[in-house]
């Protein structure tokens, strides 16, 4: 298959588009959207998102040093990109949006209720990288919506919220299930059809 060679750009897609929530008091809660944002290490469990300077919300996660990320559902995907192209200068976002703002367990950034998942973080660096600047944190808490607990196994079912995805400036709900860790080299029970591509 033919390429073409197109300049250096971000390109890496899907990513997950996140509600991120800072600022120590109820005055000064924001929420930002951000798309930057993955895991880095599991052992001690870190992430990262990177914000642009000139966001709002960048000087008040840097100055506490701790934000929230939240994920997002097909429930939530207005207020996503909402909160993507408004500014907490202008407007307060948890009161416009009709969103609930929570108590987290370890820091002072809120928690958005409405969210299947948060995730509390304590920035550890910031590394200015360019038109982003990354800001590395510690998972300090993880609070999980009761109701997507698995009371057999105790697994989280994230799948059962309707998670979305960002895709070069468009938001999708995820599609059906292809496949589970390892499928691809766990043995087969008699009788079972191949996964989708794998040899007969």
């Amino acid at each position: 298959m033919a390429k073409i060679n197109w300049k250096p750009g971000t390109m890496l897609y899907p990513v997950p588009a996140v509600l991120v929530t800072c600022g120590s008091a109820r005055d000064g809660y924001n929420i930002i959207t951000i798309a930057w944002t993955g895991t880095v290490s599991s052992d001690p469990p870190m992430c990262y998102i990177s914000v642009r300077p000139e966001r709002y919300s960048y000087d008040i996660i840097k100055k506490n040093g701790e934000f929230v990320i939240n994920l997002t559902t097909t429930a939530l995907a207005r207020a996503t990109d909402w909160c993507g192209v408004k500014s907490g200068r202008d407007v307060d976002k948890f009161k416009a949006l009709g969103l609930t703002p929570v108590k987290a367990q370890k820091i002072k950034a809120p928690l958005i209720e409405e969210s299947p998942l948060n995730i509390e973080c304590r920035v550890r660096q910031v590394l200015p990288l360019g038109s982003h600047h990354m800001f590395l944190a510690e998972v300090a808490a993880i609070n999980a919506e009761e109701g997507l607990i698995n009371p057999k196994t105790g697994a989280f079912m994230l799948s059962r919220s309707h998670p979305i995805c960002y895709l070069h400036g468009r938001y999708f709900a995820l599609g059906k299930l292809i496949g589970t860790f390892g499928y691809s080299v766990r043995k087969r029970k008699a009788g079972a059809k191949p996964a989708q591509g794998a040899k007969k």
